[in-house]
C-alpha cells in the first residue's frame, strides 16, 4: 500500500538530499534552498529530520532562503546553539527567522534567549517553555540512556497507532514517522533527543520585542495539553499567534498550504490582516 507523504517527501530529497556539517564530534544534517529572500531556519522535533519540512521547502524555494537541519548524537543545547550559529554563517545569515516546532520549539527559544542578534523573528511551534510536565511522564521520565531501545521505540508506536484509532486521516502522517522510530533516527540520536528534553537547562527570557515572535498551536495536539500552550504564549510574549483547529503535533506535515501561510506571513512575504494580532484560528 503506498503512502503519498513518503512518496512525496523521498521525490523531494532526490531532488535535495541531506549534506553534513561537523563541528568537533557532532555531525548536523542539513538541507538548503533558495538562493533569494528572507532567511528562514526550521527545526524539527523529538520525531522528523531535515526533510519533515519538505512541504515548506519546495513551496519557499522561489522566494526564500531556507536551512533545515536534523539533530547530532548529542544534547546540550548550549553547543546546539553554538553549532547552529556555525551553520546559519555557513548558509550566509546573519539573522534569520528560527521556527522550531516541538523539542525544535523549545531549542529555538534557547537560541533566540540566548542570541537574539540571529533572530530576525521567532517562531515556537507545537512547544513548551517549561520542561516540568514532560520529564514526569514516559519516556522522559525513563532512565534515557540505559532503557531498551525497543521499549523506547514501542511507545511511540503505541501512541501513534491510537492516534490513528481516534483519527484515520492521520494514517500517512504515522507511516511516515514510523520510519523514524524504527530505525529511520539511529538509536543514539534518539535518545539524545529526548534526552535534549529530560535535562534541558530552563530557558533564558526571550527579549526580542513581542512583534518578533509568534507562536503556532493546535486545539487537537495530543502532546501539548491548553495550559502549556498558555504558559508559551505568556513566556515568549507574542503578539501574534496561530491556532490549527485540526492539525495535531504535526501541522505542518498535514496542512502544508496553510503552515507555509503562516511563514509566508512572518517573512513579510505576504501581508498580516490588521486583525490578526492575538490568537488567529486555522
Amino acid at each position: 500500500m503506498t503512502n503519498p507523504l513518503i512518496e512525496s517527501r523521498n521525490r523531494f530529497l532526490t531532488e535535495n538530499p541531506a549534506r553534513q556539517s561537523s563541528f568537533g564530534e557532532r555531525e548536523w544534517g542539513f538541507i538548503r534552498v533558495g538562493n533569494q529572500g528572507p532567511a528562514l531556519v526550521l527545526i524539527p522535533g523529538t520525531l522528523g529530520k531535515a526533510e519533515i519540512f519538505w512541504q515548506q521547502m519546495e513551496a519557499l524555494a522561489n522566494r526564500a532562503r531556507v536551512l533545515a537541519i536534523t539533530y547530532p548524537d548529542s544534547y546540550d543545547m548550549e553547543e546546539w546553539s553554538q553549532d547552529l550559529e556555525h551553520l546559519m554563517d555557513e548558509a550566509g545569515f546573519e539573522s534569520a527567522t528560527v521556527l522550531g516546532s516541538s523539542l525544535g520549539g523549545y531549542f529555538a527559544q534557547y537560541f533566540a534567549g540566548t542570541r537574539p542578534q540571529r533572530c530576525r523573528m521567532l517562531i515556537a511551534a507545537n512547544t513548551l517553555s517549561s520542561t516540568e510536565f514532560a520529564k514526569q511522564v514516559p519516556p522522559y521520565s525513563l532512565d534515557l540512556a540505559n532503557a531498551p531501545i525497543d521499549a523506547l521505540r514501542k511507545g511511540f508506536a503505541d501512541g501513534m497507532s491510537a492516534s490513528v484509532k481516534s483519527d484515520p486521516d492521520m494514517a500517512d502522517l504515522v507511516g511516515m514517522l514510523l520510519e523514524d522510530v524504527n530505525g529511520g533516527i539511529p538509536e543514539s540520536n534518539l535518545r539524545s533527543r529526548l534526552m535534549a528534553i529530560k535535562f534541558a537547562e530552563p530557558l533564558p527570557a526571550v527579549s526580542l520585542s513581542p512583534e518578533q515572535v509568534c507562536t503556532i498551536e493546535a486545539a487537537d495536539d495530543p502532546l501539548i495539553p491548553p495550559p502549556v500552550r498558555d504558559e508559551v504564549r505568556a513566556f515568549t510574549k507574542a503578539v501574534h499567534s496561530y491556532r490549527f483547529l485540526h492539525g495535531g503535533h504535526f501541522p505542518y506535515v498535514v496542512r502544508p498550504g496553510d503552515y507555509t501561510m503562516i511563514l509566508e506571513e512572518c517573512l513579510g512575504l505576504k501581508k498580516v490582516p490588521d486583525a490578526s494580532a492575538g490568537i488567529r484560528d486555522l
